[in-house]
């Protein structure tokens, strides 16, 4: 079936209780033999379009070492798949990759304390106040099998298409912080992980 897998997209939802709403839409869409399919740069709700519109202009600004949305898959666990944002890719091999999320500029005001503080200073603040982020840079980790990469939240300036279609991002407009591999974070995705890994194995294989 190919519905059968969790993405990183997916990650609040198989950290939710088991008993939520959000957890069991992910159980029934893991069944369903449905893949769910949509056009964030055509999405009427102006944060999804704006995102999608600026990560290409975010594109642009790296070397040709990297690949947009390269897909990885967990070693441990093929239920586990993940599309990253941005991949380095040397060797054809994985070696770093950039988790992209655009923020209005009073959030991106917020962050500007922590862009020259120490690791144990921003990670605390990331935890508390942009966890779902942090876990799914943890899921991309597992899948990638890296032991860190970049989380990097890129300032919205405004909702006009035009404008952010010509924009060119500036080193000063995006915040990067670097995610090390959270070993307690990765155990509990995989315990959450293993009904959905023996519903696979069990329908197909």
């Amino acid at each position: 079936m190919k519905s059968m897998y969790i993405g990183s997209g997916d990650v609040t939802a198989l950290l939710s209780g088991i008993h939520t709403k959000t957890h069991q839409d992910l159980l029934r869409r893991f069944v369903s033999d449905e893949i769910p399919c949509y056009n964030a740069e055509a999405s009427p709700i102006d944060a999804l379009r704006t995102g999608a519109i600026l990560e290409k202009r975010f594109y642009l600004t790296l070397d040709d070492t990297y690949l947009p949305q390269k897909r990885v898959e967990s070693i441990e666990y093929d239920v586990c798949k993940s599309s990253l944002d941005f991949a380095k890719v040397i060797n054809n091999e994985v070696v770093d990759f950039i988790e992209l999320k655009t923020c209005f500029f009073t959030d991106f005001l917020d962050f500007q304390p922590f862009r020259y503080s120490d690791y144990d200073t921003y990670i605390e603040y990331i935890k508390k106040y942009y966890k779902n982020n942090y876990n799914q840079v943890q899921y991309q980790l597992f899948c990638s099998d890296l032991q860190e990469a970049s989380l990097r939240f890129l300032e919205v300036k405004c909702y006009d298409d035009e404008i952010n279609r010509e924009r060119i991002v500036e080193p000063e407009e995006v915040m990067p912080f670097k995610i090390k591999r959270d070993e307690s974070v990765i155990s509990l995705i995989k315990e959450r992980v293993k009904p959905f890994q023996l519903l696979k194995d069990f329908y197909t294989k």
